[in-house]
C-alpha cells in the first residue's frame, strides 16, 4: 500500500488531502507513516517527531488509529484471497502473494496484479503498488520501483540485468552495516557483487556468502508461506518525560505487559522467553531476557518476570525514556500443509 496509514487518514479526513501529514509524533514520539507530500521534505517513518517538524514546519501530526488500519488491511487481505490461498503478510500494508495457484484462471501474473490493484482502489479508495516477478526478492524490489500507484514487472529474462543495476543497499538482507562494509570493499551495485567469487564472499561474509552470491544473479529460493509464524510479540512505550522513579517504572512495565498479553491471547500463542527493553535518556539501549523450560503460564507470570528483569536495573543509573516487554521462543497450534507443488504461470 502507498503511504498506508497516512493515506487512510487523508481518505477519511478530506481536509488533510494534499497536505504534508505524519501519523504518530507527539512530543517524544516518532513518525509511524508520512504522506507523500511530507516525504518531499525528507520526512520518513521512524524519524523522531522533532526532526520531522524541523524538516517540514507545516507538518500536521495525526494520532494513529490502528483499529481503522487493521479494518482496511482485512479488506485488502480478503481481496488477495480471491486470487490465491498463498498470501504471506509482512505487515498491515504489505504482503507476498504466490499466484501460481490461480483461483480465477486469469492465466497471467501481471493481469492478476492489475486486477487486484484496481479492486483495492475501488473497494477502499486507496492505491497500491505491485511488483511482479519469479521470486520474492525481485518482487519485493519491484514493488517499490514505481511507487506510488505503480506496477513493475521483472521477467525471468530481465531479472539478472535488473539486479546488476541496483544498489546493494536495496537488497533484502543487506542492512545498513552490511551495505557500509560492502562499500568499503568496493561493492556498490549488484554488478559489483556479481563480480566477486563465492570464495571471496565467503572470506568476507561467512555463512551469508551463498545468499549474496545468489541475489547478485537474481536467484532467491524463499517460498511464500501463508502461515508465517510469529517470532515474537512485544510492545514498547516512549514516555513524555524521562522516568527515574522505580515505582513509576514498575507501574509502566505492568501496564505495557498486560497490553502485550492481550495480543498474545488473541493470537493463541505461547512462548518461553520474556524480553525486556530499556532505552535511557541518552538513547543507550539495553535488553535483558529470561527463558523458562516451559511456556509462560499466564499474564501474572509474564509481568512478574518482566518486573524481575527490570528490578535488576533499579534504581536506574540514568533516567529512562522507553520501556518494552515481549515474549519470544513462541509456539502456536500448527496446521498440516501439503508438500509444495511446482507450478508455472506466465508473468
Amino acid at each position: 500500500m502507498d503511504a498506508f496509514y497516512a493515506s487512510v487518514e487523508q481518505r477519511d479526513h478530506p481536509e488533510l488531502r494534499g497536505k504534508p501529514i505524519a501519523v504518530g509524533g507527539g512530543v517524544r514520539g516518532v513518525v509511524a507513516a508520512a504522506s507523500y507530500e511530507a516525504r518531499t521534505f525528507g520526512v520518513r517513518s521512524a524519524m523522531p517527531a522533532v526532526t520531522a517538524k524541523r524538516r517540514c514546519p507545516d507538518l500536521i501530526f495525526v494520532k494513529p488509529r490502528f483499529d481503522a488500519y487493521r479494518a482496511v488491511s482485512h479488506q485488502i487481505r480478503a481481496i488477495f484471497l480471491d486470487y490465491t490461498p498463498h498470501v504471506e503478510p509482512l505487515s498491515l500494508d504489505e504482503a507476498y502473494l504466490d499466484v501460481t495457484e490461480d483461483l480465477k484462471n486469469i492465466g497471467v501474473a501481471t493481469t492478476i496484479a492489475q486486477e487486484i490493484r484496481a479492486r483495492i482502489q475501488q473497494e477502499t479508495g486507496l492505491t497500491a503498488s505491485a511488483g511482479v516477478s519469479y521470486n520474492k526478492f525481485l518482487a519485493k524490489i519491484a514493488s517499490d520501483q514505481n511507487k506510488p500507484d505503480g506496477l513493475c514487472v521483472v521477467t525471468p529474462g530481465r531479472g539478472p540485468a535488473f539486479v546488476e543495476g541496483l544498489p546493494v543497499a536495496r537488497f533484502h538482507g543487506v542492512g545498513p552495516k552490511t551495505a557500509a562494509k560492502m562499500a568499503r570493499l568496493g561493492i556498490e551495485t549488484g554488478a559489483d557483487l556479481k563480480a566477486r567469487s563465492l570464495e571471496w564472499l565467503a572470506a568476507h561474509f561467512g555463512s551469508s556468502a551463498r545468499y549474496y552470491h545468489d541475489l547478485a544473479r537474481g536467484i532467491c529460493h524463499r517460498q511464500v508461506k501463508a502461515d508465517r509464524p510469529y517470532k515474537s510479540v512485544s510492545a514498547e512505550d516512549t514516555f513524555l518525560t524521562d522516568v527515574s522513579d522505580p515505582a513509576a517504572l514498575i507501574a509502566e512495565l505492568d501496564r505495557i505487559g498486560r497490553h502485550v498479553w492481550t495480543r498474545i491471547e488473541s493470537k493463541r500463542i505461547s512462548g518461553r522467553t520474556v524480553n525486556l527493553k530499556v532505552k535511557y535518556a541518552d538513547f543507550q539501549i539495553i535488553t535483558r531476557a529470561r527463558s523458562l523450560d516451559r511456556a509462560v503460564a499466564d499474564v501474572e507470570e509474564f509481568v512478574a518476570i518482566g518486573k524481575a528483569l527490570l528490578g535488576l536495573l533499579l534504581p536506574p543509573v540514568k533516567s529512562i525514556r522507553l520501556l518494552g516487554l515481549g515474549l519470544s521462543n513462541l509456539e502456536e497450534g500448527g496446521v498440516e500443509t501439503a508438500a509444495p507443488v511446482a507450478l508455472e504461470l506466465p508473468l
